[in-house]
């Protein structure tokens, strides 16, 4: 944030001195006018000014503005306008009283806690509170936990709350509202929430596309030239006679899905109303569509479409219906998606694209993606809020890196396929449909099962309801299933590491790195 926040101030100081500049040209023209006409030419300017002003701290220098954004609601600016405002007290900290020394999340997090009518009443205390209390997570959070997903979205998710909770207010579905606008109050955290709703990607984030591309390949290369190495490729032509790459739009899937509730972040709602709430949103984090239970609940979903030739050999198909949650349905407006993170169960993956399309950036395993922190044990990953936010801050550090991240934009028809370990982050560029599937093959049998078998397994292994015994009950049905093959994987793996260790004759007289011999005996 501190990135962006230098940029818009430096375009505002040069709005600023263009405007002084143009001031004195102006008024040294108008030097013969009258009193009244000079007067109004004055107002007149320090209008524009301001407007000009205005736009230049919205429009977040060197960055454009989604042509849907709306102005920031609250009239709230970077912290770093403070500074070439020195007549300016910061009303964020006037409003708070003493509690002005803590940070604006923990503020928020404390106004997490309270119901919305006291976050009602609260608004009224001050401007800053007014500000603070009008942050829209608060009321989305209160919207998701109270009323699950028996709601209609209403523009605003503090309006969402309002028209749920309070009827007799009849409040009319679609109605704007732009809030009391609030002088002098500057906030790099609520700022950069309400940036990061309404960037555009700049074109220079979607620009790299280092990715194989293949199409038409056989089983055997895929497996030797990137299954079994663990790289990542782009698949095209082999989902061109699914039903649903001709189908499925938003029409048909109402229609076919009716009633039925699909799993949206923790909620679960209908497809027409997910579609009402994309429709209108404007936030940093969207709700995702994400349903592991799709084609158990509208069957005519799964029919729609076939596993590759390319990923048939899922070993997870053992356990029968206890195995770990392994598809998924993704629809999500632009915008939305899966910030940083590696596979479950350090399976592998496809993600085959059949409306709309999304850009990748893919680290491998050894590689950590700059501004994500995961935990010692691998529970936990911390990252930025959103994707964008990730794109706009630690982005740029990946141009100068030795091992660049693997990057591509994956279009209608195309099929994706992500090696386990790989961290990955993924954005719709549009609205976009898919499917997804984790496997595993004998490619990746042992470290599914190493993974299993981690003393903190319980809190690593996902998709089940038994984590712990989990690996016992695989291995147990492998060796049942497939006699031999973990023993054999095993020895092969063995004597492949071996081979890496063990070096030739000449490489242990020769130097590779300046060519000449060495002696080493």
């Amino acid at each position: 944030m501190l990135s962006c926040s230098r940029s818009l101030l430096s375009q505002t100081l040069k709005r600023k001195r263009k405007a002084k500049t143009k001031n004195k040209t102006k008024f040294k023209i108008n030097k013969n006018v009258s009193r009244k006409q000079k007067f109004i030419a004055k107002n007149q300017q320090i209008e524009e000014e301001e407007e000009e002003e205005e736009e230049e701290e919205e429009g977040g220098g060197g960055f454009n503005l989604k042509s849907s954004a709306q102005s920031n609601s609250h009239g709230v600016q970077p912290l770093g306008n403070l500074y070439f405002n020195p007549c300016s007290i910061n009303s964020r900290n006037t409003g708070l009283g003493n509690l002005q020394i803590l940070s604006d999340e923990l503020v928020l997090e404390i106004l997490g806690l309270l119901e919305g009518t006291r976050l009602g009443v609260l608004a009224t205390v001050s401007k800053s509170f007014y500000v603070f209390t009008s942050h829209e997570p608060l009321w989305r959070n209160l919207v998701l936990d109270n009323l699950k997903g028996r709601f209609l979205y209403n523009g605003l998710w503090k309006v969402t709350y309002i028209s749920s909770f309070y009827p007799s207010f009849d409040v009319p579905r679609g109605t704007s509202f732009s809030g009391l606008r609030v002088r002098d109050f500057y906030s790099d955290y609520l700022f950069q929430s309400w940036l990061c709703a309404n960037l555009e990607m700049k074109p220079e984030w979607l620009e790299r596309d280092n990715i194989f591309r293949k199409s038409g390949i056989s089983i055997d290369d895929f497996v030797m030239n990137f299954e079994e190495p663990n790289k990542p490729v782009l698949l095209e032509g082999c989902m061109d006679n699914w039903d649903a790459l001709g189908k499925w739009d938003r029409d048909y899937l109402v229609n076919l899905c009716g009633a039925v509730q699909f799993s949206v972040g923790p909620v679960k709602m209908r497809l027409e109303d997910y579609f009402s709430y994309s429709d209108q949103v404007k936030e940093e984090r969207l709700l995702y569509l994400f349903d592991p239970k799709f084609a158990e609940k509208v069957p005519t979903l799964g029919w729609g479409y076939e596993v590759p030739v390319y990923f048939r050999e899922d070993l997870f198909n053992v356990l029968g219906n206890e195995r770990p949650d392994y598809r998924w349905i993704i629809i999500g407006p632009a915008g939305s998606g899966s910030s940083f993170h590696i596979d479950p169960n350090s399976t592998s993956a496809w993600n085959a694209v059949i409306r709309g399309s999304k850009k990748w950036v893919l680290f491998p395993p050894d590689v950590v993606p700059p501004g994500v922190h995961p935990s010692p044990d691998g529970a936990e990953v911390a990252c930025p809020v959103s994707i964008v936010e990730w794109f706009m801050n630690f982005y740029g550090a990946t141009k100068n890196w030795k091992k660049k991240p693997i990057e591509c934009i994956c279009k209608a028809g195309e099929v994706i396929f992500v090696p386990n370990g790989w961290w990955h982050l993924v954005i719709n560029l549009e609205e976009s449909f898919a499917i997804t599937q984790n496997y595993v093959s004998r490619r990746n049998l042992l470290n599914v099962l190493d993974f299993l078998k981690k003393p903190n397994a319980s809190e690593l292994v996902s998709g089940t309801r038994d984590r712990i015994n989990l690996y016992e009950k695989f291995k147990n049905a492998i060796e049942a299933s497939f006699p031999g093959t973990i023993d054999e994987l095993t020895l092969k793996a063995e004597e492949k590491k071996a081979q890496q260790k063990k070096m030739s004759f000449w490489d242990s007289v020769t130097d590779s790195k300046v060519g000449a011999f060495k002696f080493s005996f």
